[in-house]
């Protein structure tokens, strides 16, 4: 499988930690010590889950190698829906126009983008696709709870639309050497973590401690899986895309696998959890400075618990 375009999107409006202090009492120093964030993007009024992915759609069709009419599959992620019911990955293909295509939405916390990949991988496997679109994309500040000091102040807003094709197709072809994934919902407190229950407090986070000790575990963890799989070991890794949950995890990862700060990638400071389009965003800011040959490592970890990592080589 290869990637052969990435375009994301970001709304205008920027929060920084100064909001959370007049609101809460949280100052600069001490949400900026504890997660590294240091402001996050926020939907308008007039945004949502569906619009932010739209406008990341426009961006990437401007640059696909074929005509958007060959994409037969979409796959959506998320896990703040706009709509239940008419989901992600089918508003994208109603702004698209593409008819009679297979269309699914799928959530698995922060780590949706690696699962929706890897139903892309799975339809190409069973020649049902040739050439689908993931979209991934958070409106998180519709769901959170701001008065909450444990977690009101993570969350941001963005969106992010990967083309993948199953062949070689265009200038850009990063491909996709191996993908795991996994559950571990039996771990810990994986049931009740962090939560977002519309009915009741929305996004909350009220166990962040044990979110943090499994995150720090199983991404490095399934970081070394992929490695060892594919016989690479840390000096053959250019770069490493860590879900954009807390900079302290990034940093322990970081350590963990031995890998020095200037190969991790991070967004955090300035975009806050961006959940499952994190990474997807990180990819897009960042694609600049890849180079043919580098060998990525795109880690996750979500709420509930889930967790996988992805070798990608540009």
């Amino acid at each position: 499988m290869f990637i052969n375009a990435i375009a994301s999107y970001l709304p205008e409006q920027v929060v920084t930690n100064a909001y959370f202090q007049e609101l809460n009492g949280l100052t600069d120093e001490w949400i900026v010590e504890r997660t590294g964030i240091r402001e996050r993007r926020k939907a308008s009024s007039e945004e949502n889950t569906h619009t932010m992915a739209l406008e990341a759609a426009k961006k990437i069709t401007e640059s696909l190698p074929y005509d958007i009419s060959e994409v037969d599959l979409i796959v959506g992620a998320t896990y703040t829906p706009h709509d239940n019911i008419f989901t992600l990955g089918h508003a994208l293909q109603h702004a698209l126009n593409i008819s009679e295509i297979p269309v699914v939405t799928i959530s698995s916390a922060c780590s949706s983008l690696l699962n929706a990949i890897e139903i892309v991988q799975g339809y190409f496997a069973m020649n049902k696709a040739s050439k689908a679109l993931v979209v991934v994309s958070e409106h998180n500040t519709a769901y959170n709870n701001e008065d909450d000091t444990k977690a009101g102040h993570l969350w941001g807003d963005g969106a992010a639309v990967l083309s993948i094709s199953k062949e070689k197709a265009g200038e850009q072809n990063w491909e996709i050497k191996d993908l795991i994934t996994g559950g571990a919902a039996n771990v810990g407190k994986a049931s009740e973590g962090v939560t977002l229950k519309p009915l009741h407090r929305g996004l909350i986070m009220p166990y962040g401690k044990d979110v943090f000790i499994n995150a720090c575990t199983y991404m490095p963890k399934v970081s070394k899986q992929v490695m060892e799989k594919n016989r690479l070991t840390v000096e053959d890794i250019s770069f490493v895309i860590p879900h954009q949950a807390n900079y302290r995890i990034t940093k322990n990862v970081a350590g963990t696998l031995g890998v020095p700060d200037e190969k991790m990638i991070s967004n955090i400071h300035y975009l806050g959890n961006t959940g499952c389009a994190g990474c997807a965003i990180a990819m897009d800011e960042n694609k600049g400075k890849f180079e043919k040959g580098n060998k990525i490592i795109v880690t996750v970890f979500g709420g509930g618990y889930s967790y996988g990592a992805m070798l990608v080589e540009i």
